[in-house]
């Protein structure tokens, strides 16, 4: 195994669980999603100042999530732990594109989409990093570790992802039991899994490496399949 990926798989196991533990207790929501409804999606932000699509933002244990200047920002300096966000709402089957930029920080990170979230313990996440990995996971209540779905359980590496401070074009498809990852028009990975089949969406960033990683997100959607 490659020893950036197994470090990687390693720290990430680990910061799932303590994440799920620190958000249960430092969540600020926003107010009500409904103005966020858009002509011929399901959902859809620009994180513009004028609306307010219902986004959990909060400062705790070194980890910001906020909205200003026209997107959604994510940081942490906390290496080991998974920091998201969500807008409050069920889905079953969607496809979620989001626009994410790397601002600052390490490039051994991760940072994506979250899809079917019931809860802290209960979701799928799509991550891609820095340096140019990426992964499908899933967090089970009665798991103490993150069941990576593609890859033979561990982050794969890829030429489509731009690495380090740049913009990469994340696709999240869930539909029905197969969950598909696309980064900048081009796919990944699909794998199957029955375990969850509706819930929210979110997006989340995390850092494996001192410093303090800032990922921004912009233009998401959720459409139908």
């Amino acid at each position: 195994m490659d020893i950036r990926a197994e470090r990687r798989l390693a720290l990430i196991l680990f910061c799932l669980c303590v994440s799920s533990i620190l958000l249960a207790g430092c969540l600020d929501q926003m107010g009500g999603p409904d103005a966020c409804d858009g002509e011929g999606v399901l959902f859809s932000d620009n994180f513009a100042a004028d609306h307010n699509c219902g986004w959990a933002v909060y400062s705790q244990g070194g980890a910001v999530a906020e909205i200003g200047e026209g997107v959604m920002r994510l940081s942490t300096s906390q290496p080991g732990q998974v920091w998201w966000t969500n807008p409050q709402r069920e889905f079953d089957d969607v496809i979620i594109t989001v626009q994410a930029r790397q601002m600052d920080g390490p490039d051994d990170n991760a940072y994506g989409i979250i899809c079917r979230y019931q809860n802290a313990d209960n979701f799928y996440i799509f991550l891609i990093s820095g340096d140019g990995y990426y992964a499908i996971g899933k967090y089970q209540s009665g798991s103490e570790q993150v069941e990576y779905l593609s890859g033979s359980g561990q982050f794969q590496a890829s030429d489509i992802i731009n690495q380090g401070v740049a913009t990469n074009q994340i696709r999240a498809s869930c539909i029905g039991n197969e969950l598909s990852l696309a980064v900048n028009g081009l796919p990944l990975v699909t794998v199957t899994d029955p375990t969850f089949v509706v819930g929210d969406i979110g997006l989340g960033a995390s850092t494996f490496q001192p410093g303090t990683a800032v990922i921004t997100f912009d233009n998401v959607q959720v459409l139908a399949p």
